[in-house]
């Protein structure tokens, strides 16, 4: 939803820039004009309003910032304005404002109160005093498993903010009374007769040289600022190729990608010796390619493995012979009890009664 409605937001901005106006009622008629309110229309259920509702004020609140011209910034304040005012969301969505941008703002309103833009001061006063403004820490809401360097999309080159001064100093008018100061100041000089013709504080041609360098600069920023469009536009083509290259090969890519998880998930599963059993391995190892060069009995074994409970058992007892006729059940006067028969007495039930 993001990409169309930007577009959309460009071309109504776009119209806005082209009027050389920052009236409000040049804004409402465009607005109108290209019925821009149906944008919140076929919306479908709640959850999916507010959250189109989120995106919208996220775009206009990109434009009412730097680096964008003080037109396409008052042309983003009207249209927070109209959102704001236009969105189906219940209660409305309010306008996140970061600290950083904060100053921004003031300069922006002071710079409007000093050139006499009394309807740009009153929107953002209604919007202040309707409470629209939500000043948080950060631009966007913070949530699970969001990107830590989220995608930046590309800037609008016309939008940008130029450097209007030298511009302002071209007139005719200006450079014309530049010129009769210079000239004037050459009169005063040769009347004056302490001082020497040879002593001079300006340049004759002071007024054709500051015209030409002026002259200079616009051709030079109008270059530059052609000069990236341009590469903005070829870098959008090119990401375009290549986004089309890659929806062809997207299986193969997507096979071959899930077949190298699977074997860094395996690789990753085998478990490592500890380091102080490492060099077990090596002596054993190493003790039997010795007896097998040297032709020689194998080495004994390490480690002992030391008797069971029944041989300690034996042992302690004394009855290591193999050839006593004693069962083991039988510990004592195995003779006399050769000759006796056991007998089993039946159980009884006990007397009831």
């Amino acid at each position: 939803m993001k990409h169309p409605l930007t577009e959309d937001v460009e071309e109504l901005l776009g119209r806005f820039q082209q009027t050389d106006s920052v009236r409000y009622e040049v804004f409402s008629a465009l607005w109108r004009d290209m019925s821009f309110s149906d944008v919140f229309a076929g919306l479908g259920n709640y959850s999916e309003a507010r959250r189109f509702c989120r995106v919208a004020l996220a775009t206009a609140a990109k434009f009412f910032l730097p680096p964008y011209s003080y037109q396409i910034r008052t042309g983003g304040l009207y249209l927070l304005f109209a959102f704001f005012h236009t969105q189906p969301a219940s209660p409305p969505l309010r306008i996140r404002l970061a600290l950083k941008d904060w100053t921004h703002v003031e300069m922006f309103l002071r710079d409007s109160v000093r050139a006499q833009h009394y309807d740009v001061v009153f929107v953002y006063e209604k919007l202040a005093a309707e409470k629209a403004f939500h000043y948080a820490a950060m631009p966007h809401l913070l949530c699970f498993q969001r990107q830590i360097h989220p995608k930046k999309h590309p800037e609008c080159p016309e939008f940008l903010r130029r450097s209007a001064a030298v511009q302002d100093l071209l007139p005719a008018d200006l450079m014309e009374e530049v010129r009769n100061i210079q000239s004037h100041y050459e009169k005063l000089k040769e009347d004056t007769e302490q001082v020497s013709s040879r002593a001079t504080m300006t340049l004759p041609d002071f007024h054709q040289r500051l015209q030409a360098c002026m002259s200079e600069f616009l051709t030079w920023q109008e270059k530059t600022y052609t000069s990236k469009a341009h590469k903005s536009t070829k870098e959008d083509e090119d990401s375009a190729e290549e986004e089309d290259e890659e929806g062809e090969e997207s299986c193969s890519k997507r096979r071959a990608r899930l077949l190298s998880s699977i074997k860094q998930r395996s690789y990753n599963s085998f478990q490592k010796a500890p380091r102080s059993r490492r060099h077990r391995h090596a002596e054993i190892q190493d003790g039997s390619s010795s007896s097998a060069e040297q032709g020689g009995a194998p080495a004994p074994p390490l480690y002992k493995r030391p008797p069971s409970l029944r041989a300690r058992t034996w042992m302690s007892l004394g009855k290591d012979e193999k050839d006593s006729k004693a069962h083991a059940w039988l510990l004592s006067v195995p003779e006399q009890l050769e000759s006796m028969q056991v007998k089993r007495f039946r159980r009884t039930t006990p007397f009831k009664l």
